[in-house]
C-alpha cells in the first residue's frame, strides 16, 4: 500500500475529509488506514461536499476488495491498482467514478509551503 501515491496512512476521518474538501472536485480520492478495523483501508472519494467511504481490505490468498453499494457483486482484484483502475469508470458500486487522485507527495509539498 506504502507505493500507491494516493495512500495517506493513518489520517483520522476529519483529516481525510479535509483533504478531499480541499481538493474541491468530485472524484477526488485518496486511501488511509482503517481506524475502526485493524488491517483494513478506507478509499475516500469526494462527491457532491460529502465523502464516502468504502472500506478495502485483501483475503487470505492476498486478493483485494472493496465494499460497494448494496447488490454489488464483490470483485476481487490481484493489486489495489487494478482495484482503483476498475472504480475509474462509472456504475461500479461507489457514488462516483474515482476521477482525481490525492497524492500524499503533492499533498505534504502544499503543506511545506504553507
Amino acid at each position: 500500500m506504502e507505493s500507491l501515491s494516493v495512500y495517506h496512512g493513518a489520517i483520522s476521518r476529519e483529516t481525510c475529509e479535509k483533504r478531499l474538501g480541499e481538493a474541491g472536485r468530485d472524484g477526488s480520492y485518496l486511501i488511509r488506514d482503517s481506524e475502526s478495523v485493524a488491517g483494513a483501508y478506507c478509499l475516500c472519494v469526494l462527491s457532491n461536499g460529502f465523502v464516502y467511504t468504502y472500506r478495502v481490505q485483501q483475503n487470505n490468498s492476498g486478493s483485494w476488495s472493496a465494499e460497494t453499494a448494496p447488490g454489488q457483486q464483490k470483485r476481487l482484484f490481484r493489486k489495489v491498482k487494478n482495484l482503483i483502475s476498475a472504480f475509474e469508470k462509472p456504475d461500479q458500486g461507489i457514488a462516483v467514478p474515482l476521477l482525481f487522485p490525492v497524492s500524499i507527495q503533492n499533498h505534504r509539498r502544499n503543506e511545506a509551503a504553507s
